[in-house]
């Protein structure tokens, strides 16, 4: 097919409309339904509750279900002699046994008990007897690596010789430790199975990889993969959560059905889901950074350890784009970036918003900061003096197309949120406030767009449309709140030329478009929208040539717009030149597919083309922080981001809003504990902090990047799921800077401040003593 772009006929009063989510009614009424909601259509529907370990790591020596089959109303219990297949979820190293015999992390299930109902179920785990033998049990990334307990690494991105760090004008090294994130998606884990009339497996799941979890459903019941159906109607959040993780849950499922020939249903409750599930991956950072007088980076050596849990997962390609990610947007003339992922008797971690982006661009962040401060330069200016610029290259050889955007933005943004008066403000305010101090901060962030995993970036859709016009719409994505069916309605009704409101989008199957990528890697609207283009632009070749026979011109004359025909000066109803193609027996449907041109990477040397294209943007970021308590107040926040021609101005701002929340929420609240004896200690919404109304800015801005149409994508447009995520930095950079000012109530001159990730209150009030006590630096 040929390369989508923003001249498609037709398109102007579909695309950059800013329309409501196409569900937004739904969800306010109730109306829209999710998987759990279903359960009325399956009489005799049996539940499961797992059998939960008491271990972090341990031996199973002995597993008895004859008190759990003697429960009123337990229909069957799952244990792995009931498997027919392969009793493994693992995606890619086959290394999640769904009924183990070694225990690797605590309340890991060990069985599964069906019943008519929750309770009954529940009652009858309770009476399952199991025995271990408990096992030693590594609960940190420091003990990992004190054991050498991984599940990859080391991997590895070099440029330049990191020797000059020697002859740097300021060389300091430093450690940084960076908090896991909870997804707590609206919608827990849940899956239904049954059994259809051909003797194949049907599921309503909900997942991000329809695909994925028909195939581990497949191999769990040994069948071939055209004998599982995988349906997702929406999700109810997700957030990379059930990428891969649904896959288990689904499994039960299909395996419970497979065995009773009844439907089962699956779903977590919210203790279980934060106990049993993985999370954004915890990170320990240690770096060594050489500067030059005037801030610029000479050199730096870099190692990362990420806490991947139990099992492999995502964990080998989630460091993989961390260590894409650990210039942000800074040119590294050398470097030397390392990672390992650790074994960790903990739920196995996985992809969250930015697929360990993040926590690489924290550290960076961090390391410009600390240069600044020990250089006494302003941190925004030794920001800008590292940018990329036009015709520089990565660390691993891709050139940073568009990279003067950084600059625009950058020189932009400062001036619409009047940095400099406010910085001016906030000293004046500083000088005389003893006990509540406000910090300003700008911080940068550019994202690559495309999996990592060259396969991954293709998209396919099936385009129907009927004898009366109206059409019905599958593609590979799955909508879990972000949009992107609102988007690719906009996109097919730009690309027919038709009003949004003929067309029905219809739920994610994997019998209508098969072999799907995740909705993942912020690159849903470019694989999925450009494979509808592609199935519309060849229905628009049809009608267009059966109006030309109506309208008695040249096909060349016919477009297709606002639901007519016209040759310009007769003009006819879409639904009439859709009942005459019929008539001539033209068909009306096809199948659309799109594979991301020009991207490949060898990891063997490390050099590559990863990504299709790169977003930018920035942000400003003004808090209050209290002396007393080290709580803070988000005052104000001020964004400009790069999103090409947004497709759907409503949808991208809410993006960018919920992205920069999340990340403020991951960055100053959030954080995970779990006791020594590797229990989750915040499983429960009173335990985990997340953010709320109170943590949203005062006053917040968002705008959007102006005359930034990216060339070669769905009509200009931007990806714009993840990188909002990181412009939160800029809150944490803010509170660094209010940390810093409490140094003149204690009459010395400004340390270093550094402090780990969460920056929660507590760790800000150690910070504040600290500086106050003139300490050098607190961690």
């Amino acid at each position: 097919m040929t390369t989508p772009g923003p001249d498609i006929p037709g398109s102007g009063s579909r695309a950059g409309s800013a329309v409501p989510h196409e569900s937004a009614r739904g969800h306010v009424t109730g109306e829209a339904l999710f998987t759990d909601d279903l359960l009325g259509r399956f009489p005799g529907l049996v539940h499961a509750w797992p059998v939960l370990a008491a271990h972090a790591h341990a031996r199973l020596t002995r597993l008895d279900t004859t008190a759990a089959l003697a429960q009123p109303y337990v229909v069957a219990v799952l244990t792995g002699s009931d498997v027919p297949g392969e009793g493994d979820a693992g995606p890619a190293r086959h290394d999640e046994p769904l009924f183990p015999i070694e225990v690797m992390f605590h309340r890991q299930p060990v069985a599964w008990v069906l019943a008519e109902s929750l309770e009954a179920a529940r009652l009858g785990a309770a009476r399952v007897v199991v025995e271990y033998e408990p096992l030693p049990a590594i609960l940190t990334i420091e003990q990992a690596i004190e054991q050498r307990s991984y599940l990859a690494g080391p991997i590895g991105l070099t440029r330049g010789d990191v020797g000059v760090l020697g002859a740097s004008s300021l060389r300091f090294d430093g450690q940084l430790s960076i908090g896991g994130q909870e997804h707590f998606y609206l919608e827990t884990q849940s899956a239904v199975a049954w059994m259809d009339e051909t003797g194949g497996v049907s599921l309503h799941s909900s997942t991000q990889h329809p695909s994925q979890t028909q195939e581990i459903v497949a191999r769990v019941l040994g069948v071939a993969r055209h004998q599982v159906t995988v349906e997702c109607l929406r999700m109810g959040g997700a957030f990379g959560g059930k990428e891969t993780q649904a896959n288990t849950w689904a499994a039960i499922a299909a395996l419970g059905a497979w065995k009773t020939r009844r439907p089962v249903r699956v779903r977590l409750t919210r203790q279980l889901d934060m106990a049993l599930t993985g999370k954004r991956h915890p990170y320990l950072a240690r770096y060594e950074a050489g500067f030059s007088l005037d801030g610029r980076l000479d050199a730096l050596r870099l190692s990362l350890w990420s806490d991947g849990g139990w099992s492999l997962d995502l964990s080998e390609p989630i460091m993989w784009r961390s260590l894409f990610h650990c210039d942000n947007a800074y040119h590294l003339r050398a470097v030397d970036a390392v990672g390992h992922v650790c074994l960790t008797h903990k739920t196995s971690q996985t992809a969250f918003r930015g697929f360990g982006g993040p926590q690489a661009m924290l550290v960076i962040e961090e390391i410009l900061s600390q240069g600044a401060r020990r250089l006494g330069l302003r941190p925004e200016d030794v920001r800008e003096r590292n940018f990329y610029r036009e015709g520089d290259t990565t660390h691993y050889g891709q050139p940073v197309g568009d990279a003067d955007r950084l600059g625009t933005i950058w020189t932009t943004l400062k001036q619409t949120s009047a940095f400099e008066r406010r910085r001016a403000d906030i000293d004046a305010f500083n000088a005389r406030s003893l006990h509540v101090k406000r910090g300003l901060a700008m911080t940068p962030a550019k994202f690559g767009i495309a999996f990592t995993a060259t396969f991954y970036n293709q998209g396919g859709a099936l385009v129907l449309v009927y004898r009366d016009g109206s059409v019905q719409l599958n593609h590979g994505g799955t909508e879990m709140g972000q949009g992107l069916f609102t988007k690719i309605r906009q996109v097919a009704a730009g690309s027919l030329g038709v009003a949004a409101d003929r067309i029905r989008m219809m739920p994610t199957r994997t019998d209508k478009v098969p072999n799907t990528s995740a909705t993942a890697a912020s690159a849903s609207t470019d694989l999925n929208g450009a494979a509808v283009i592609d199935a519309c632009r060849q229905i628009s070749a049809r009608l267009t040539t059966v109006a030309a026979g109506l309208l008695g011109c040249d096909a060349s004359a016919v477009r297709i717009a606002d639901d007519t025909a016209s040759d310009g000066r007769r003009s006819l109803p879409f639904s009439e030149v859709c009942e005459a193609a019929y008539r001539q027996r033209v068909p009306l449907f096809a199948h659309g597919f799109y594979r991301t041109p020009d991207i490949h990477f060898d990891p063997a040397v490390g050099r590559g083309r990863p990504f299709h294209y790169f977003t930018y943007g920035a942000a400003v970021s003004e808090v209050e922080v209290d002396g007393f308590t080290g709580a803070y107040h988000l005052r104000q926040t001020d964004i400009l981001q790069d999103v090409g021609d947004s497709i759907s101005p409503v949808i991208d701002r809410g993006q960018i809003e919920g992205g920069f929340i999340q990340g403020v929420g991951w960055l100053t609240l959030e954080e995970l504990l779990w006791d020594t004896q590797g229990r989750v200690a915040t499983d429960t919404a009173s335990t985990y902090k997340l953010p709320s109304w109170s943590e949203v800015p005062d006053v917040f801005e968002v705008n959007f990047l102006q005359r930034a149409t990216q060339p070669g994508v769905v009509f200009g447009s931007k990806a714009i799921g993840e990188p909002p995520l990181m412009l939160a930095i800029s809150v944490r950079e803010a509170i660094r800077d209010a940390v810093t000012a409490f140094a003149d109530a204690g009459g010395g001159h400004a340390p270093v401040v550094t402090f780990d990730s969460p920056a929660t209150p507590e760790r800000v009030f150690s910070a504040v003593r600290r500086v106050r006590l003139e300490r050098p630096a607190f961690r």
